[in-house]
């Protein structure tokens, strides 16, 4: 430690700290334009000059770059020194068009702020100002480089914190500009439109385009909540002005540290007052097919009198609900109660047995939990090699994404395992583009070099694990040359990639659906834990199996038991012990036997074994496999219940529609992928006769016979609290306090789990699963030669539901196509940007083709998100033996010109 003296105050700080962090920490403020907060200074604006004496000289220094010295004078608001800043304002004020009034920066300009405080109006300094095109390309924001002041925050942000790279200084001196490379127009560059840079513009430079609809001091307030697409969990401010969300501030949450993406920042507000939200309860005439305006009084005695009358004449297995993974903790929770108190059953699930069952079902059985062991912050921030199998997070989890680059750039070795050329894949030291459906023999193959290595962690595997003997002797027989026969991929490169993970001292697995989506998923995310399990790589920092979970509240949805066989906090149904704790706390009897899953509700419907369901939030006619299946199950039931927003293509099935409210129109929590548990927040309320989906929940149950008081959202976490262990210590008043915390949380005191597993596993003994490679459940032949992946893109979110009402989304990506290898497609004489037929087993749609080397000869991708080819007509419905996970991810397609 070194003692200086900042503006008569005596500071201690460590050797190396810049005298502007020095300074912060005494509360002394000092002004800064260029500087971003934990990026090597810029320097570049001068703003933050400051006096330093040293051993009786004096000089003036940037604050940012001069470090502390032991005996150091410094003065940071002399009159020199108030002098020196004048001087930097006037001389930027001499290029820079001051026509504040109609800047829609204007009272929200840094440079504004600072002219006022140091009272420089104009500048001193005549001559010629440039006059650049402004770039307004973009459908966001827009480009003016007469309002730049070169202090390069875009620049920096773009290249060191989002990692992109898309933008930069172009010539020198007076002709000096922020650009693009080549000059193209920004829509056309790798910009992902994330809008970090103008969040980190100091002037009018750069501005969001919704900036025009209001100004800063017209806001009525800002509201801190939780984004409610991926499950990242980035937390934003919802800027409201008269009762209209207008914009979004990112706010420096644990998960997203003040970064957006587009979704984010652009995609998240517009669906909230779209004009097409359904405002009333609507009951379809079924002589005439349209949906009829009704009463709630009307609507809700229907759906109570409907589903009385088939629980007494079927019983009440005939009955099954769908719980939503976009919709808070608190709704879920609610709605798995509606369905075990009220409608007498288990059958009770959410749209993660589409995604990640295999993650909940996998891990829990390795590792005694199946969630994410490690926090986002440590897996990318500390790790020396991250291994990312089947996962794209730049385009599913941007901010993650971002975060992976960030870790790159600081020297992190990258291992990418995915069948298609991410973009990630080109900053990686290795990429094992393997065959879709091998990561079962992936993983078996990076063991048995591992242990041929003697790389494994004995200590680790003899006092924390069981059945190491048996995988060792499984994985005896998957050599290098064999998977790489299997996988399609280089027998030296896995080699090289089981070594490097295996030498490593911190080394996450990052996975996504890529593992689960699989009929061997769960199978295939028990592998992931295998690997880690052999070389110690679990229960602390840098570490970890990491799935990263696809909607904002998969994660939540299972843990507040929308699950047919787990009660809230994975408490078994099946146990005894469990089954009576919950009889007690809920008061009354409950069904001792576990549920259907979601993905047999369909085929179950189609027998008549069940013959009403309530879907809240969910659109399975989109999202699910073999659409055909989905809608002939639809029709087949005797009625159908829709808790909705908008008239999804499912909700146009259903016999009654029950309009809630969007997550800016409640209070709740989301539960984030790494199991922090955030608050969501009120910022809007519409004109309607919308409700919150909790009391819709609550006067179902009490209709149907069972008393359930309405309740906030927080007395409905106080009741989560009182029967779910791991959220024991979690209320809506400690979270506003203290922010996210992260389960188990056990206690009123307990500070929260950012690291599972830590010293023992939830289930005592991390299992080795014996895993076998087992072929995907429809490969291709003579009639059907190519594999089908499908997927998600950057610009959207599932179905579209939020996304596709944002017109600038919709500008960027709007419309499906499919990803061919130019190989396969000169073969059949297509080429890129024609109009192709794909037909599968068990339907057919057209699109547009996609031409080049992403996959790899014999494969293809396709998005799932757009209604003009919705891949889902296509994919197979065939299901994982534990989870119950369909297999997406591979299907046999034929591809013709259309």
């Amino acid at each position: 430690m070194v003692r200086l003296t900042i503006d008569g105050k005596v500071v201690e700080a460590k050797k190396g700290t810049s005298i502007l962090h020095a300074a912060e920490s005494v509360g002394i403020k000092i002004p800064t334009l260029c500087y971003i907060k934990d990026l090597l200074p810029d320097g570049s604006c001068r703003m933050c000059m400051v006096e330093i004496e040293n051993r009786g000289r004096t000089k003036m220094e940037t604050a940012c770059t001069a470090q502390v010295a032991e005996g150091l004078v410094v003065t940071t608001n002399s009159e020199k020194v108030r002098n020196a800043r004048r001087n930097v304002l006037d001389m930027l004020l001499s290029n820079h068009k001051t026509d504040c009034f109609s800047c829609r920066a204007n009272g929200d300009c840094k440079l504004q702020d600072l002219c006022y405080e140091y009272g420089v109006a104009k500048t001193t300094y005549e001559g010629e100002q440039t006059d650049l095109p402004i770039d307004d390309s973009n459908p966001f924001f827009t480009y003016n480089p007469n309002l730049c002041i070169l202090c390069h925050r875009c620049v920096n942000t773009c290249h060191k914190i989002v990692g992109r790279g898309a933008i930069d200084t172009m010539e020198r001196g007076f002709d000096s500009t922020i650009g693009t490379p080549f000059h193209v127009d920004w829509i056309d560059t790798t910009c992902e439109s994330c809008g970090n840079c103008v969040q980190a513009c100091p002037t009018g430079a750069l501005t969001m385009k919704r900036r025009k609809e209001y100004r800063p001091y017209q806001v009525d307030k800002k509201v801190l909540t939780t984004c409610p697409h991926c499950a990242t969990g980035c937390q934003y401010y919802l800027v409201v002005k008269d009762n209209k969300i207008v914009d979004v501030e990112a706010a420096n949450g644990a998960s997203n540290k003040g970064l957006l993406c587009v979704k984010g920042r652009s995609g998240c507000f517009d669906f909230v007052h779209s004009p097409d939200r359904i405002k009333y309860p609507l009951i379809k005439n079924h002589e005439t097919g349209e949906f009829e305006r009704a009463t709630w009084d009307e609507a809700l005695d229907l759906v109570a009198s409907k589903f009385l009358e088939i629980k007494r004449k079927y019983g009440s297995d005939a009955l099954a609900g769908f719980a939503c993974s976009r919709s808070p903790n608190e709704d879920c929770y609610m709605m798995q109660k509606l369905v075990r108190c009220a409608f007498g059953t288990n059958n009770v699930d959410n749209c993660a047995r589409v995604c990640h069952s295999a993650s909940v079902a996998g891990l829990a059985m390795t590792l005694g939990s199946g969630a994410m062991t490690n926090p986002i912050e440590d897996i990318t921030k500390n790790p020396d090699v991250i291994m990312l199998v089947g996962s794209n997070p730049e385009e599913a989890h941007p901010v993650v994404g971002m975060q992976i680059r960030q870790a790159v750039q600081r020297g992190c070795k990258l291992i990418v395992v995915d069948p298609r050329d991410i973009d990630l894949a080109k900053k990686a030291d290795i990429h094992l583009k393997l065959r879709p459906g091998t990561n079962v023999a992936f993983a078996n193959g990076i063991m048995h070099i591992i242990i041929e290595e003697g790389l494994q962690d004995m200590d680790f595997i003899n006092e924390r694990t069981e059945g190491y003997e048996k995988i060792k002797e499984i994985v005896k027989d998957y050599t290098p040359e064999k998977v790489a026969k299997i996988c399609h991929i280089d027998a030296e490169d896995l080699r090289k990639a089981a070594i490097m993970y295996a030498k490593a001292d911190m080394a996450p697995i990052i996975y996504c659906l890529g593992v689960t989506e699989h009929s061997t998923g769960t199978e295939g995310v028990m592998s992931m834990s295998n690997m880690a399990l052999l070389v110690g790589k679990l229960g602390r920092p840098g570490c970890g199996v990491n799935p990263l979970r696809g909607q904002n509240n998969v994660q939540g949805a299972c843990d507040m038991g929308a699950l047919p066989g787990d009660f809230p906090g994975y408490q078994k149904v099946a146990n005894p012990e469990v089954l009576a704790k919950f009889e007690k706390a809920w008061g009354t009897k409950l069904n001792p036997n576990p549920g259907t899953h979601a993905t047999d509700i369909f085929p179950a419907a189609i027998r008549g074994d069940v013959k009403g369901l309530y879907i809240f939030g969910e659109d399975p006619v989109v999202t699910d496999p073999d659409t055909h299946h989905v809608i002939k199950a639809l029709e087949s039931l005797d009625f159908f219940v829709m808790n909705e927003l908008f008239m999804t293509e499912t909700a146009q099935y259903a016999d009654v529609i029950l309009p809630g409210v969007s997550y800016a129109e409640k209070e709740g929590t989301f539960s984030n992928t790494e199991r922090r548990v955030q608050r969501v927040r009120k910022a809007v309320e519409l004109e309607g006769e919308m409700r919150l989906d909790t009391d819709i929940f609550t006067d179902i149950m009490n209709r149907m016979g069972y008393p359930q008081p309405h309740l906030t959202s927080a007395e409905i976490m106080d009741e989560i609290a009182s029967v779910t262990p791991s959220f024991a210590g979690i209320s809506h008043e400690r979270l506003d306090k203290e922010g996210g915390i992260q389960w188990p949380c056990t206690s009123k005191d307990h500070p929260g789990t950012p690291i599972m597993h830590v010293g023992k596993f939830t289930r005592g003994l991390g299992w080795f699963y014996p895993a076998e490679y087992v072929p995907s459940a429809e490969l291709p032949d003579d009639e059907y030669p190519t594999i089908l992946m499908t997927g998600r893109i950057l610009y959207h979110y599932t179905t579209r539901a939020m996304t596709g009402r944002t017109p600038g989304l919709m500008q960027i990506a709007g419309k499906s196509f499919i990803e061919m290898n130019i190989e396969d497609a000169e073969a059949i004489g297509i080429k890129d940007g024609d109009r192709v037929k794909v037909s599968s087993r068990r339907g057919e749609i057209e699109t547009t083709a996609r031409v080049g080397t992403k996959v790899s000869p014999g494969e293809t991708w396709m998005p799932f998100h757009f209604p003009d080819g919705n891949a889902n007509w296509l994919t197979n419905a065939a299901l994982d033996k534990y989870a119950r996970i369909p297999e997406y991810k591979v299907c046999a397609v034929k591809v013709e010109k259309a």
